[in-house]
This record gives C-alpha cells, sequence and structure tokens, in this order.
C-alpha cells in the first residue's frame, strides 16, 4: 500500500514543499506540491531526486569508535555512554569552554535547539555555532546594523511582479532554480534585470544590464552606483529624511566614489555603472537579490550594509514589491540562525550577553548559564591549533570539505583530543572522529524547517530512521547521561521554542500544517508577516553606514595572476554528500573543472578540457580546463562539490573581522598545463 507524505525539500533555502512516496517502508518517489506557497508545484532538478540518497548503501547504520586507527561497530548504549563519559572528563578537566558544538543547517530547528540548549545548559559554553559562520553570517551582521534584522525583508510571491530585479554575486537559476524560476516570470512579466557577476550566468542573457565586475570590487561598484543615484538628483529625498539617518556622513564618502574613479578597481565601463543605477533607481517596484557571491569575502559585511545603502538611498525597502532577499544556501541555514545555534545569542537573537535575556533562559531551563560570548566557527579553528580548545562534536557538516585551506582544517582537528560526528554518510571529516553517530535524513524525522523568506515549514517523517535514532533523541540521549532531561518530542520542542523567543511566539506545529508561517508572528492569532519594516525599520531609523573598498586579503601578483573563485552548478549541492550519490546528477557532471577566459587560456597554451594545475598559496588541484568566454578575463572559476578534488584546498583562511566569514570568493591563484 502507498502513503504519501508531504515535507520540506533538504537542498537549498528555497524551501520547496513535495510528497514523499511510501511503500512497504521505502521511499519510491516524489511528487511537489501544488499547493505550496514556495513551490507552487514546482521542483528543480534536485529537488525530484532528493529521495534517492536517504537509502543508499553506503548510509551509516551503526556508531562506530576508532581503536588504533580503525572505526569498529559498537552498540548504541556503549557509544552513547562512551561520548558522555568523555565529554565529562575533559569538561571537568580544563572546563567547559574547552569544549565546542556545531550544530547543523541541515538538521531541524528543533534538533538546532536541543543541540544550542546542550551546549548551554550541559556542557556549559557558549561555544556553539554552525555553517552560516561562513555562508550568511555577513548577511546577520551587516543588514542588522543597517535595518535591525539579519533576513530577508520580503517574499518570493513578490519577485514575479517586480519592475526591476538587481541581481548580484547570486546565480538564482543554477543555485536556488524555483527562486530563479520566479525570476524568469518577472522577465516574461517586463521586469528589467540587472546582472553583476564575474561570469555570464544564465539570467545575464536577459539582462537590460551586465555588469562584470572583478570579485571583490563590489563595495566600489555600489558606491559608485549611490553617487551617479544623488549627483543627478535620483535619491528618494523623502524615504531618506523620515526613515533614515546617517546620510550626510555616506554622502561624505561616496562623494568623490564616480563610476569614471572605479574604473580600474572594478573592471567596468562608467556607462554600464550609470545605466543600472539610473534603472534600480528610477523603477517603481525594485529588489536586490544577493548570495555567497557578496557575503563570502573579508568584507562580507561592509558587501551587504552597502546593499543596504544603496536600497534604502531610493527607498526600495520598508514597503511591497520591494527590498533585499539574501538567497540562503542551506535548507535550514536561517532556521538554525533563528534559533540561536549561534555564539552570541539564544534563540530569535536575544544576546548571551543581556541579563534579562539569560535570566529567562536559566529559569526556564533550571541551571546557570554562561555570562560571555562564545567561540565562532572560525575561532574554533584557532583555539584547537593552539591547543585551547579540546573537544568539538559536530552534526551534519563537513568541514574539511567546506571551510576555506582544507589543510588548515584538518590540522586543527588533529590538534582535538575528542571529536564527535554525527552524520548519514562517512565524510572526510568524519574519517577524523574518534567517535562516529549516525544521524537520520529528514525523512526520518519530525519538525519543522525555515526557509529564505523566513517561513517557517513542516517536516513529516515519512520512514523510521535507519539508524535507530533521530538527531535529536541522540543528543537529549547524551544530556541525560550526563544529568540533564531534555525533551525530545519535536512538537513540544517546538512550543518551548515559541515560549521563550517573542519573534516566533505563535508558532506551533497545528499552525504551520497549511502553508507555514512567516516570522515575526507575535501570538497564536498572529498572521505571519510577509514583509518586514513596513513603518519602520525594527531597529527605529534606517541607518546609512559609510564603507569603502577595500581589496581582497589575496591580489593577483606575477607569481599567482588570476582571481580565482568559486560557486555552485545546478546538479550539484555543497560537498556532493548526497547529489554525488544520485546517479542521474552525477551522470551530468562527474568531475571537477575550472573555467578560464578564453584569451587567457590560448595566451596559456591550454585547450579546452586540457588537463591543468591550478595551485594557490595553500595547494593545487589538477583539473580539466573548460575554456569560455562566459568568465571575465584575469579570474578562474571552479565549482567545490567534488570531494576528489576539493576546491577548499585551495581557498583562502583570511576572515572577515566583523562575522568571521571566509574568503572563499576572490584568491590569488595560477594555472599551469600538465605535462601528461
Amino acid at each position: 500500500m502507498m502513503k504519501r507524505v508531504l515535507t520540506t525539500c533538504p537542498y537549498c533555502g528555497v524551501g520547496c514543499n513535495f510528497y514523499l512516496d511510501v511503500r512497504d517502508s521505502r521511499i519510491v518517489g516524489i511528487i511537489p506540491s501544488k499547493s505550496n506557497s514556495v513551490s507552487q508545484g514546482r521542483l528543480c532538478v534536485k529537488g525530484w531526486h532528493a529521495h534517492e540518497p536517504i537509502q543508499h548503501p553506503d548510509r551509516l547504520k551503526k556508531p562506530l569508535i576508532k581503536e588504533n586507527g580503525k572505526f569498529k561497530e559498537v552498540s548504541w548504549d556503549f557509544a552513547l555512554d562512551y561520548v558522555a563519559g568523555r565529554l565529562k572528563e575533559i569538561k571537568d578537566k580544563y572546563g567547559p569552554d574547552s569544549l565546542a558544538v556545531c550544530t547543523s543547517a541541515r538538521c531541524t530547528n528543533e534538533e538546532n535547539f536541543l543541540m544550542m540548549k546542550f551546549a548551554r545548559a550541559v556542557l556549559g559554553t557558549n561555544n556553539v555555532d554552525h555553517c552560516a559562520r561562513t555562508c550568511h553570517s555577513a548577511t546577520v551582521s551587516g543588514l542588522n546594523q543597517s535595518f535591525g534584522s539579519g533576513a530577508s525583508t520580503n517574499s518570493y510571491d513578490e519577485l514575479p511582479f517586480m519592475d526591476c530585479i538587481l541581481i548580484i554575486g547570486s546565480n538564482p537559476t543554477e543555485a536556488h532554480p524555483i527562486a530563479g524560476w520566479r525570476v524568469r516570470t518577472a522577465i516574461d512579466n517586463g521586469a528589467k534585470i540587472i546582472v553583476c557577476d564575474p561570469r555570464k550566468i544564465l539570467p545575464a542573457e536577459d539582462a537590460s544590464v551586465f555588469i562584470q565586475q572583478f570579485p571583490g570590487s563590489d563595495i566600489a561598484l555600489i558606491n559608485a552606483m549611490i553617487n551617479y543615484i544623488v549627483t543627478e538628483n535620483l535619491h528618494d529625498k523623502e524615504f531618506i529624511q523620515q526613515r533614515t539617518e546617517g546620510f550626510n556622513e555616506l554622502w561624505e564618502a561616496v562623494k568623490d566614489c564616480s563610476p569614471e574613479s572605479v574604473k580600474d578597481i572594478t573592471g567596468v565601463e562608467p556607462a554600464l555603472i550609470k545605466k543600472a543605477a539610473q534603472l534600480y533607481a528610477v523603477s517603481k517596484k525594485a529588489c536586490i537579490m544577493y548570495s555567497l557571491g557578496m557575503t563570502e569575502h573579508t568584507v562580507g559585511t561592509d558587501n551587504v550594509i552597502a546593499m543596504a545603502n544603496l536600497a534604502m538611498v531610493c527607498g526600495q525597502v520598508g514597503k511591497e514589491f520591494s527590498g533585499i532577499y539574501p538567497m540562503r544556501g542551506q535548507n535550514n541555514v536561517q532556521g538554525a540562525c533563528d534559533i540561536g545555534a549561534l555564539p552570541n545569542v539564544y534563540s530569535g537573537y536575544q544576546p548571551v550577553t543581556d541579563e534579562t535575556a539569560r535570566k529567562k533562559f536559566e529559569k526556564a531551563w533550571g541551571v546557570s548559564l554562561p555570562k560571555e560570548k562564545g567561540l565562532t566557527l572560525t575561532d574554533m579553528m584557532y583555539k584547537a591549533i593552539e591547543g585551547k580548545l579540546k573537544c568539538f562534536y559536530i552534526i551534519g557538516e563537513d568541514q574539511i570539505r567546506t571551510d576555506p585551506n582544507s589543510h588548515w582544517i584538518e590540522k586543527a582537528l588533529d590538534s582535538l583530543e575528542f571529536l564527535v560526528v554525527q552524520e548519514i554518510f562517512m565524510s572526510d571529516t568524519a574519517k577524523k572522529a574518534d567517535v562516529v553517530l549516525p544521524g537520520a535524513s529528514f525523512a526520518e524525522k519530525e519538525g519543522t524547517f525555515t526557509c529564505a523568506e523566513r517561513r517557517f515549514q513542516r517536516v513529516r517523517k515519512a520512514i523510521e530512521p535507519i539508524a535507530g535514532k533521530t538527531d535529536g533523541e541522540i543528543i537529549c540521549e547524551i544530556a541525560k547521561r550526563l544529568g540533564y532531561a531534555m525533551e525530545d518530542n519535536p512538537s513540544k520542542v517546538c512550543d518551548e521554542m515559541a515560549s521563550l523567543t517573542p519573534l516566533f511566539s505563535g508558532v506551533s506545529f497545528d499552525r504551520l500544517e497549511d502553508n507555514g508561517l512567516q516570522w515575526p508572528v507575535h501570538s497564536k492569532e498572529h498572521p505571519g508577516t510577509p514583509v518586514v519594516h513596513l513603518e519602520k525599520f525594527i531597529r527605529g531609523l534606517g541607518k546609512l553606514i559609510p564603507v569603502k573598498h577595500k581589496p581582497p586579503a589575496e591580489i593577483p601578483d606575477g607569481e599567482y595572476p588570476f582571481i580565482l573563485t568559486t560557486g555552485r552548478m545546478l546538479f550539484h549541492y555543497n560537498t556532493g554528500t548526497m547529489t554525488r550519490r544520485t546517479a542521474n546528477l552525477n551522470r551530468e557532471y562527474p568531475r571537477n573543472f575550472v573555467q578560464i577566459n578564453s584569451t587567457d587560456a590560448q595566451r596559456l597554451g591550454i585547450k579546452n578540457k586540457l588537463r591543468v594545475r591550478v595551485k594557490t598559496r595553500r595547494g593545487e588541484l589538477e583539473v580539466s580546463a573548460e575554456v569560455t568566454d562566459k568568465i571575465k578575463a584575469g579570474v578562474i572559476w571552479m565549482p567545490f562539490h567534488f570531494s576528489e578534488a576539493p576546491t577548499n584546498v585551495l581557498t583562502n583562511n583570511a576572515f572577515d573581522p566583523v562575522c568571521r566569514i571566509g574568503e572563499y570568493k576572490a584568491c590569488a591563484a595560477r594555472v599551469e598545463k600538465v605535462n601528461s
């Protein structure tokens, strides 16, 4: 007998819904949900195949403990007793801040809440973080300074009706295809598209303005747009006066930053910058869509602030059919941030340093909580190498393959006394672990995900956990062994989250059954909030903050003459853990490659599909060359989905000083022919 279970896609942050078809306790297919407001009966190629990795033979099914360098299977009780014992031993010997937790944007909100509660209430440390540190922490830090909230301002439903969409540092057609479909609909409805990207991505084919800037020059580009807008009297003076502060300071910073003055920095003709600026400023309904091409820089926070400045100067925020759309990369990276899987905040971005907030959580949890901010994921690595961080508990993340400078990450993990990894497949990070605990996929659990438009949506169990336990149950069983009882029923955990978090105090499983809710949801009667900052910004007045161009931490030179930048592909996702275990997807792109401009390739004697060696100051890889005019001369581009040729061996572990995000999108590199 077939049963059909409605749930939420585990890939990108768009948040499509589909049904899992289940027969004889096996998932046999996927059907898109027509009633879901996010996907409206559509799925991308990854979504159509999202069920295939769930029952893959490579799934971890038994706990593993390493002895003499080799893993052996053990029982759940033995593994959990051992993990709890080692955590207690290290905490007693070195103190609670010698331990750290990395929770996961792949897990539900409820599991992330349990894990951040486990770190704070059980281990006694605020050393808790997750992968948003390496993708959108700059969004949180930047938009929070400008608007008072680090999330998308508007809803997907508005995109098809925009007059103008500025796409910068984002490739929605490949990385967020259902959002890309909405952009395509906007184009069909007459919208003008501005695309700013070092590559001629698919939306650029239909763009009214296509700007091919150098990676790392975005602030100069945006400041030049603001300069032109104000000089030509195209700015929204009424909005600036009534709803913002800091305009005079901003103008002082950009008044000399004309389109002509930034040509050498950006590599862009001034006329293109002027055309883009005018189009965005005069459009009645205009928005900005961005992603990791803007955040993953040493100036990631400033990049986000620059975009917020542009939106406020033009009055293109705080109303319907406007705003800023940070396109989140993972299914629940928005939710993991929202529920406090960060070292400086509890759920709903309540600061751990705020005494009132801390006392509220202490009362609810019945323990004293640490008062100081914890370590970011980035700084955990430094502390591990220094010998100050002794233990790391990681759920659902493969740091070796996702963080910049893989060799540096390996050194950090090798420096630990104890490493626990909770995963569904044996990742490269899991191979380093002392204990591997088999986790559960999205199809094996109940809970919620929050997509990039701030929408809580339900995740529903289709089959029993293949390894016998959900991730939430594992966390709670370890906590119990350490003397602290935690509720593991996902619906009740959601209720606990809501009771402690004003931002989504009206959220509960029963209210999410139809089509989810967009936070803020202030009460059980509140309908949710499709558009934020409508009458005023969450911080009151929007803050115009001067930011200036700073070059990447590493710039091209005679030895390394190219700028290497990275990105996603349509057929693969992150480290390829799931998509490369999907035959149809892996068939399309089975191996890594590097894109290089045809002029650069001709100069180096490189032909299409020739094997080349890509080198940086951190490592080297041999891959095939894809010679194309779609990449800007002087720039090379690589995807990061292939563990046998892992691009993050090359990327730079230089970090934004505010949010500690890594500079994946710009480092110096060279390309050589391989003699053979």
